[in-house]
């Protein structure tokens, strides 16, 4: 929830009135409020009538085929709350009875139609329902997915169809060829399709912490990737991905991938939802773009993959950045001038949407590149920005500091049990630093035998050439024996290698840039090491 409708749930619970400036808000009026419950109540009710129609219908047998045809199980259609509204125009106003102020709040939340003449039917008809819930887990509207083989459902049970909805079962969500697939409920005071996300409330009660939100595009795959035991994917009710949607997604994550479909109507939803996106691009938010082989949906493919795979697919997906420059550099030719100012003036009005920060200097440093264009101004900022490269300390009397590599080796040689605090060794990966392939050679036999000492490690090296230097640096001994400094200058001094090997990498890339050599791939670790470097400079400062 967010913070007011946490208060709000808490006050609630406590039988108490929130305070607010200037006296109670709308939303906080009695009587707004008693209509709002009295609306949920009434959907709840209608949520109840469909799960009790897939369970006890005549005609719910071929709704149950369809779900486990489609690999679903009871477990999680129940967790999900699918539901059956059988065919007739009227199953749903004769199980709320005959009260006048019970159809009208049925009307009012979208689940009754009104004719012209004043009576009502059904909105869903022959339909798998799937419902939407609110933060709280409240039903505020619905989804009704057809049934592929469903008996024409405009028809009453006796199979006449009225005569006023003739001509108009398309626009009643009626059961007819050519009819939606989908048929959403419409805006209503509870429900607002621009701001609400299918299985959200789901994935939020299965998982307690959020690392990732996957955003797809029908009610089918988040229950299947459900099923598959993928539990955050997400999906917008047919509409695109709003400011409010991704708003809702970044208060509980700092990742949300997109998944779209490969083809062409694929990459131009998946372009719509990076236009939305680029006003909450708040640097430490990341978006990326999964896109499926063509003729797959989310629900298709973890069948054909599997979900391991699946996710590795979701690890894998493009950047932001990549997406952006590939889908505009697509259709110009870079190699002349003409595309390239092309470029910069499709490009420019569109990043100057990005909040201010990393994220928009480095798109727009990118964008220099791509263009082979020199901005004095900007490459002033990125010298600013980036980290200065590691310079030895100054010399002490006639003796100069050790080396970054010496300086960490001798303080592990005299206490190894160092080594468990270097952590994970990849991140010296980068690194061509002389004697570093040594260094990660020793830390990674010290961290699998954790009693091993000096000597014994350096007989590990009797043959080489490598133990007449480990035992030079083993004869290291500190001015003053403080485990607890010398604990602290090794993490200090292995923090500043790796920023070293960030550099070292980074100005490659740099270079490769430089000359318009980088691939996206190459693009894309650029800009996560620009970002890293940024991130350790003001850690560290």
């Amino acid at each position: 929830m967010t913070f007011p409708e946490a208060i709000e749930e808490l006050a609630r619970q406590a039988g108490l009135d929130v305070p607010y400036e200037g006296g109670l808000r709308a939303e906080a009026d009695p009587g707004r409020q008693k209509q709002s419950q009295d609306l949920f109540a009434v959907l709840e009710r209608a949520d109840q009538f469909y799960q009790q129609q897939l369970r006890q219908h005549d005609q719910s047998q071929r709704a149950i085929d369809y779900l486990k045809q489609r690999g679903l199980s009871g477990p999680v259609a129940a967790e999900f709350g699918i539901g059956f509204a059988p065919p007739g125009w009227d199953n749903l106003i004769r199980s709320a009875g005959n009260s006048e102020a019970l159809q009208e709040q049925l009307v009012t939340t979208g689940m009754l139609i009104r004719k012209d003449d004043g009576h009502c039917y059904d909105r869903f008809r022959d339909r798998i329902m799937f419902p939407i819930r609110d933060p709280r887990g409240r039903c505020i509207g619905f989804g009704g997915r057809i049934l592929p083989d469903a008996a024409e459902a405009n028809q009453d049970n006796s199979g006449k169809k009225p005569a006023a909805a003739q001509g108009s079962a398309s626009a009643a969500g009626g059961r007819k060829p050519g009819a939606a697939k989908y048929l959403n409920s419409p805006e209503t005071p509870l429900f607002h399709k621009g701001r609400e996300l299918y299985g959200l409330f789901e994935a939020r009660r299965v998982l307690r912490d959020i690392p990732r939100l996957l955003v797809v595009e029908g009610y089918m795959d988040v229950v299947a990737l459900a099923e598959a035991g993928i539990r955050y994917a997400v999906a917008t009710l047919g509409t695109a991905t709003t400011v409010d949607h991704l708003n809702r997604l970044f208060r509980l994550c700092n990742e949300v991938v997109f998944c779209f479909d490969g083809d062409r109507a694929g990459r131009e939803a998946a372009w719509r939802a990076l236009e939305n996106a680029l006003p909450v691009m708040q640097d430490g938010r990341q978006i990326r773009f999964m896109f499926l082989p063509e003729g797959e949906d989310p629900d298709t493919q973890v069948k054909k993959t599997g979900a391991a795979r699946f996710e590795a697919d979701i690890d894998a997906a493009m950047p932001f950045s990549t997406f952006f420059f590939e889908r505009l550099k697509e259709p110009l030719n870079m190699d002349s001038l003409d595309g390239r100012a092309q470029l910069v003036s499709q490009a420019s009005p569109l990043l100057a949407k990005l909040p201010d920060g990393v994220m928009k200097q480095t798109m727009n440093e990118q964008l220099d590149r791509f263009a082979r264009r020199q901005n004095p101004v900007r490459q002033s900022l990125a010298r600013a920005f980036v980290p200065r490269r590691y310079s030895a300390p100054a010399k002490r009397g006639r003796s100069a500091t050790p080396s970054r590599v010496r300086y960490i080796f001798q303080r592990l040689l005299h206490q190894p049990a160092l080594a468990q605090q270097a952590g994970d060794l990849s991140r010296f990966s980068q690194g061509d630093v002389p004697g570093l392939d040594l260094l990660l050679e020793v830390l990674e036999i010290l961290q699998k035998h954790t009693t091993l000492r000096a000597g014994s490690l350096i007989e590990r090296f009797r043959e080489t050439d490598k133990a007449v230097h480990l035992q030079k640096l083993a004869a290291w001994q500190p001015e003053v024996d403080d485990e607890a400094s010398l604990a602290e200058e090794f993490t200090t001094a292995l923090n500043k290698l790796e920023q070293a090997c960030l550099q070292q990498r980074y100005d490659a890339l740099l270079a490769q840039s430089n000359l318009g050599q980088l691939s996206a791939t190459d693009e894309a670790e650029y800009m996560e090491l620009f970002r890293k470097l940024n991130q350790n400079k003001y850690k560290h400062s």
